[in-house]
Formats: structure tokens, C-alpha cells, sequence
């Protein structure tokens, strides 16, 4: 059981990463909207790219634009926190019950 116990901690511990480059995408991303970006520019179309599935689903299901500010970015972000805080600790608890 100890080799599923290890395997359940790694995807613990990449999960945890994942996550945490994925907000700072998001936070990236929220950032570089309060200044007129290239939209050319490829690290900006690889932003968008990359965040605009996540956003525009979270748009169509929750409108979180108020007064001209889009509070989507938080929303997603915060729930990429949660998913981190929660899941990655179960998982981890997971693999230390297996040992």
C-alpha cells in the first residue's frame, strides 16, 4: 500500500503547484487589464488563452461585473485557493492512512 500512498502524495504535491501557477495566471492576468496591453503580443495571447475558458464560463453562470470592474479574476482565484486548501490537505491525509 505504500507505493499507492506515495503516488496519491505526488499528485498531492503537483496538484498543489499547479494550482498555485494557475492563480498566479489568473493574478497575471488581472493585472496586466489595467493597462492597454498589446493584444498581439504572444505572452498576452498565451494569458488569455489560457484564462478565458475558466472566465467566460464563470461570466455566463455568475455576472460578476459591477460598476465597470470584472470580479470574475477574484472569484476564480478564490476558488483556486479553496480547491488548495482543501483538496491537496485531504489528499495528503489520504496517502498518510494508506502507510
Amino acid at each position: 500500500m505504500f507505493i499507492l500512498a506515495n503516488f496519491i502524495k505526488s499528485i498531492a504535491s503537483i496538484l498543489h503547484i499547479l494550482l498555485n501557477l494557475y492563480m498566479w495566471v489568473f493574478i497575471i492576468r488581472a493585472l496586466i487589464s489595467w493597462v492597454s496591453p498589446d493584444p498581439y503580443n504572444p505572452i498576452v495571447r498565451f494569458l488569455y488563452n489560457v484564462t478565458d475558458p475558466v472566465m467566460n464560463r464563470v461570466r455566463r453562470y455568475i455576472p460578476l461585473y459591477v460598476g465597470g470592474i470584472d470580479f470574475s479574476p477574484m472569484a476564480i482565484i478564490l476558488a483556486l485557493i479553496f480547491l488548495d486548501s482543501f483538496l491537496v490537505p485531504s489528499l495528503y491525509q489520504l496517502a498518510a492512512r494508506l502507510y
